[in-house]
């Protein structure tokens, strides 16, 4: 690892850019259609399993470009791959919570939106990182401020691209 990163910094940035991926992508094509990655496929609760924000461009977009950040930071690209798929899990079962509570898709569930997709890839990057646990608490808080800063940002610049 580079002298000059903490591990705690190369993991927020790794998270950053797993989680921030699929939004940008999504304000950069616009209104192009993306295929949502539970199909449209309605549950019992006749809500859908994740909703319409959680495609398959975007999971692409978190898988693609994560391993190559985590290499020009020194670490594999197994690394980052691993980091993304955490984060994209963690995505997911929030979004699978959220429906079931029939919360719409893009409601903001303040914790429920961070924790997950911060502590599941920090997990899986624990041992490579040399991260101990208050390095994740840590991860954990920062990422939730900033995410609560950025994301309405990147929502309106969505609604711009309209």
């Amino acid at each position: 690892m580079p002298p000059h990163w903490s591990p705690i910094l190369t993991l927020l940035a790794l998270l950053l850019v797993a989680n921030g991926a699929p939004a940008v992508l999504a304000v950069l094509v616009g209104r192009t259609p993306a295929r949502p990655l539970d199909g449209g496929m309605l549950l019992r609760d006749g809500h859908p399993v994740f909703g319409p924000s959680k495609t398959w461009r975007g999971l692409v977009a978190a898988l693609g470009i994560t391993p190559p950040v985590a290499m020009l930071l020194g670490f594999g690209w197994g690394l980052g791959l691993a980091i993304a798929l955490g984060a994209m899990a963690g995505d997911l079962i929030a979004s699978f919570i959220k429906r079931r509570l029939g919360l719409d898709s893009g409601a903001s569930v303040p914790l429920l939106d961070h924790l997950p997709e911060t502590l599941i890839p920090a997990l899986l990057a624990k041992g490579a990182m040399g991260l101990d646990w208050p390095h994740l608490g840590v991860a954990a808080a920062v990422f939730t401020v900033v995410d609560l800063l950025v994301t309405p940002l990147l929502k309106r610049l969505a609604t711009l691209g309209r």
